[in-house]
């Protein structure tokens, strides 16, 4: 793809060589001369005079002072990641149900979907128009999958899941398993019956080996456009809200709700029924009690988790008692 070519589907302005020929899109230490990088701020701005890069995605203010040949936008690495997509286009299998695959009673494949090798799918199930399920995938009866979602090899989604359209559910995902809910009684846990559902938005991605159990009673749901890591487990009852960004290795417990456009950083554990309200931001490793309230746009850290600048502030305090504490006298 030609720069001049590229800058017009990204409905941006291009200075220098508008013929140059773009092939792959890298760093900017790596690129060469027909690869696309970008520099947003800061250091990246300063090292992209010494890129290789045969053009540059570059905020609208940049200074151009070399005359390279580069892409003005308002947010580069948008615009990067619009590029990408557009310089190495999706590859979908073609449609249609491999051979080897099992299909249950009353199921039906919407028009143009996949549904690839040695896939077993139950009864009742409904997959959109467009979709791909992977080898190996395993869809338990009567769940609902909406148009364009990408399944990949080897997900397990248990019976009356629904997923939106552009659901992509990366290899290893459990969808729809039981919740942890036990009762104790008379010195044994039974078993309390997990007979809810899970109900995922549009437009949501859930990582390798992530795990969304189905609610006890009533509905676990993840909001549109909502985007979860690797290595994360979503409890029963929960309710993640819309654009919320969960990091790996991040837990919930029964019953939290996380409001729209939260943060969610990685190697957080979060308490039964606390709740994250819109836009607040949780730094990695915290630790957030049961029943807790962190409030829309709050910033927090540590275990248990409180705002950034009170836990600093501790920090600060305990480093300073440690430097004056005197060493322990010899009893020898």
């Amino acid at each position: 793809m030609r720069v001049k070519e590229l800058a017009a589907w990204l409905k941006s302005s291009f200075e220098g060589d508008g013929d140059r020929e773009i092939r792959r899109v890298a760093p900017l230490e790596d690129a060469g001369p027909e690869d696309l990088s970008f520099a947003t701020r800061g250091r990246a701005l300063k090292q992209a005079g010494a890129s290789r890069a045969g053009c540059l995605l570059v905020p609208t203010d940049y200074a151009n002072d070399s005359g390279r040949t580069i892409i003005r936008t308002a947010d580069p690495r948008a615009a990067a990641a619009r590029a990408i997509l557009k310089i190495y286009p999706r590859i979908d299998p073609p449609p249609g149900i491999h051979p080897t695959a099992v299909l249950g009673p009353g199921t039906i494949i919407g028009y143009g979907a996949s549904i690839g090798p040695m896939a077993t799918i139950g009864v009742g199930v409904k997959v959109g128009s467009g979709s791909v399920i992977g080898a190996g995938c395993v869809i338990g009866d009567h769940v609902h999958i909406g148009a364009s979602c990408t399944i990949h090899p080897r997900v397990m989604i248990y019976s009356e899941v629904v997923l939106g359209d552009e659901v992509v559910l990366h290899s290893g995902c459990v969808i729809g398993a039981d919740g942890f809910g036990f009762v104790l009684t008379d010195g044994i846990y039974e078993k309390f019956p997990q007979v809810g559902r899970v109900e995922i938005g549009n437009r949501v991605e859930i990582g390798a080996n992530s795990c969304v159990d189905r609610a006890a009673l009533g509905v676990t749901s993840i909001g549109d456009g909502t985007k979860i890591d690797n290595l994360v487990h979503v409890g029963h009852n929960c309710r993640i809200g819309r654009h919320v960004v969960i990091a790996a290795q991040t837990g919930f417990s029964g019953g939290v709700i996380v409001e729209d456009y939260a943060v969610i950083g990685g190697q957080v554990g979060i308490g039964d029924k606390a709740r994250i309200e819109s836009r607040a931001v949780l730094g990695s490793g915290s630790g957030v009690l049961t029943s807790k309230i962190v409030r829309a746009g709050q910033v927090v850290w540590g275990t248990p988790a409180r705002p950034l600048k009170e836990c600093l502030e501790q920090m600060a305090v305990l480093s300073r008692m440690a430097k004056k504490k005197k060493p322990v006298a010899s009893s020898q």
